[in-house]
């Protein structure tokens, strides 16, 4: 026998294991995901739950960090502080321009009421004068008819003339008066509002340096374990920059996949049991939460029921919270393990998986 046909007949010969084995492990899957008597599909998956990142608002320097990696830390605990001593200088600054926008409005308002005050007393004085005017037209009149008799001498009667003009100008003034403190109050009101709005934008300032100072203390929003530690005290982080990792351990799930016959029966809400490879004598029940409309795996082509058999499609089934806090301590992610899911609501769970939770 050649040589060449010795070559071919090894590679056939690998050919032919390699494709049996495919054949062998596509059979196997296709039994374990067929489930109980086609009632329950199974499938491997992984625990995840929820990241957060706790970040500093502002950018700063890290003062202090409280917890260390992997301890367990409750919503609203503080976690860490960024350094606060440019804030507390520009809350100071902030405060003395507060007081002098204060003072402003107070000076203001002082203003308003002295021209006000002479408003009045220029209202007071058009009066006066009027009636200086009236008398003295009444005088004139009156000079004026005894002039014609010859009873008081003409000389007289051109005098009290003369005075109603004197008085009409006079109240003309005093009117002049009177316009001139209605612009001086509108002047000293505008100056108020100016005033006033200084001190509500000092105020604003205010309240957001120490919002910003608040916000300086870093506190965990939700129940969860310290993942790690993204900076250490004494670092600058600018804003928005990651000082650690949590991990919410009330928000805990697995994700795993199924084919396209399996994916369609599974609704939200359907029963799941998952059972972990590091603690397999234990069942722990779950909710599917999300199924995917779009398959995860899909041949370049889709055109016959075998290619179609080979999408797969993500799916989601959270623990539930009440669950995971009152064994919040135990509670691990990135655990292996086996997802099983009721396709028919009203086929009862085999007895292998319906163990008893830990305790």
């Amino acid at each position: 026998m050649t040589g060449e046909r010795r070559a071919w007949l090894r590679r056939a010969v690998w050919g032919g294991a390699a494709l049996a084995i495919a054949a062998l492990l596509v059979w196997q899957f296709f039994l374990k995901n067929r489930g109980e008597n086609g009632s329950i599909a199974s499938s491997n998956g992984r625990i995840e739950a929820t990241e957060i990142d706790v970040a500093a608002r502002s950018s700063g320097r890290i003062e202090e960090i409280f917890v260390n990696e992997g301890e367990l830390v409750t919503a609203g605990q503080v976690v860490a502080k960024m350094d606060t001593d440019v804030l507390e200088a520009q809350l100071r600054q902030a405060k003395a321009q507060l007081r002098k926008a204060q003072n402003a409005v107070a000076t203001a308002r002082s203003q308003v009421a002295q021209r006000e005050s002479e408003q009045a007393a220029a209202q007071a004085l058009v009066a006066q004068r009027e009636a200086e005017l009236n008398a003295a037209q009444r005088r004139a009149a009156r000079t004026s008819e005894l002039a014609e008799t010859g009873a008081v001498s003409r000389q007289e009667a051109e005098d009290d003339r003369a005075r109603v003009q004197s008085y009409a100008a006079a109240v003309s003034a005093a009117k002049a008066q009177v316009a001139a403190a209605e612009a001086a109050i509108v002047t000293v009101r505008t100056q108020v509002l100016e005033a006033e709005s200084a001190v509500e934008a000092a105020e604003a300032t205010v309240e957001r340096i120490e919002a910003d100072i608040a916000d300086s203390t870093l506190r965990a929003p939700r129940d969860g374990r310290v993942q790690y530690l993204v900076a250490r005290p004494g670092e600058v982080v600018g804003a928005g920059g990651r000082v650690l990792n949590l991990v919410d351990l009330t928000d805990v799930y697995m994700t795993f996949f199924l084919p396209t016959a399996q994916a369609g029966r599974v609704a939200l809400g359907s029963e799941v049991r998952l059972v972990l490879d590091a603690a397999p004598q234990y069942v722990i029940p779950a909710e599917v939460t999300f199924v995917a409309d779009v398959a995860q795996f899909t041949p370049k082509e889709v055109e016959t029921e075998s290619e179609r058999q080979k999408l797969m499609f993500r799916i989601q089934a959270h623990i539930p919270p009440d669950l995971l806090r009152r064994h919040i301590r135990k509670v691990k992610t990135g655990l292996p393990g086996m997802a099983y899911v009721k396709l028919d609501p009203q086929a009862p769970w085999p007895e292998r998986l319906q163990l008893e939770q830990p305790q």
